[in-house]
């Protein structure tokens, strides 16, 4: 039977593949560390393992789809949010087979999704860093903060409902302000995340080191007398083999 991906879309394969372009950064690292020596290019924001020595196609949202078609893939790895539409019609109109993976929306859903990848495209079980990360996210912690998430500044953007990063905080026990929020990644006013901070309905800004890099100079500065996390973005993003560690990463961070 020809696999499918998780939006339903049919991915021609021709058997197991050994040449893989993954646009993906966490992608990128769950397939090396699962299946080393597979991928044979990625973006440049695929910055794990740290010792992948492939080429680049440029960025997930605008990659280089001659260079893609160039390394002859037989699979290339997209996702539905990182990637355009555009580019995965167009590898797929010169026959390549494209694995498009969902909009990730909690935990126990993107592990899911990559047990269907390991399952569907490589004819693999799940690895043992698949299973740790299922055992190590399991529980709920209960509520200690409520929390603005800011992704981006300039304009300002912070994580919404229904995104993973905010099951990621809600199993530490840090409620998302913007949970309920109609948008996955909402761009609120400045103004108005003051007011969220300084009317009581947050008491906590995690700053995360990607997309944006917030540091200890540029970000905490914003939100005078409310208490800031910096946070590793690839610990609170990214679904692969850091979600292992990430739990005891983010929870020190979060909870000094």
């Amino acid at each position: 039977m020809t696999p499918v991906d998780d939006l339903g879309a049919e991915v021609p394969l021709r058997g197991t593949p050994s040449r893989v372009v993954s646009l993906v950064p966490s992608l990128t690292e769950a397939v090396e560390r699962t299946a080393p020596g597979v991928i044979v290019g990625a973006t440049e924001y695929c910055a794990h393992p740290a010792d992948l020595d492939v080429p680049r196609v440029g960025g997930s949202k605008y990659p280089k789809v001659d260079e893609v078609l160039a390394l002859a893939p037989d699979l290339v790895l997209a996702n539905v949010d990182e990637n355009l539409p555009r580019d995965v019609a167009a590898l797929r109109a010169e026959g390549v087979p494209v694995w498009v993976t969902a909009e990730p929306h909690d935990v126990p859903g993107s592990l899911a999704s990559l047990r269907r990848l390991f399952a569907g495209a490589f004819g693999l079980g799940a690895p043992d860093w698949l299973v740790a990360a299922e055992r190590v996210w399991a529980p709920v912690d209960p509520v200690r903060a409520v929390a603005v998430v800011p992704v981006w500044r300039r304009p300002w953007v912070v994580v919404g409902g229904s995104t993973f990063a905010t099951d990621v905080l809600r199993r530490l026990g840090v409620l998302n302000a913007y949970a309920d929020h109609a948008d996955r990644f909402p761009r609120p006013e400045l103004a108005e995340l003051r007011a969220v901070l300084d009317g009581g309905r947050a008491d906590l800004v995690v700053l995360p080191d990607e997309p944006y890099p917030f540091t200890a100079d540029d970000g905490p500065e914003v939100f005078p007398g409310t208490r800031c996390a910096l946070v590793s973005g690839r610990h609170l993003t990214w679904q692969g083999p850091s979600l292992v560690e990430a739990r005891d990463v983010l929870g020190r961070a979060l909870f000094p």
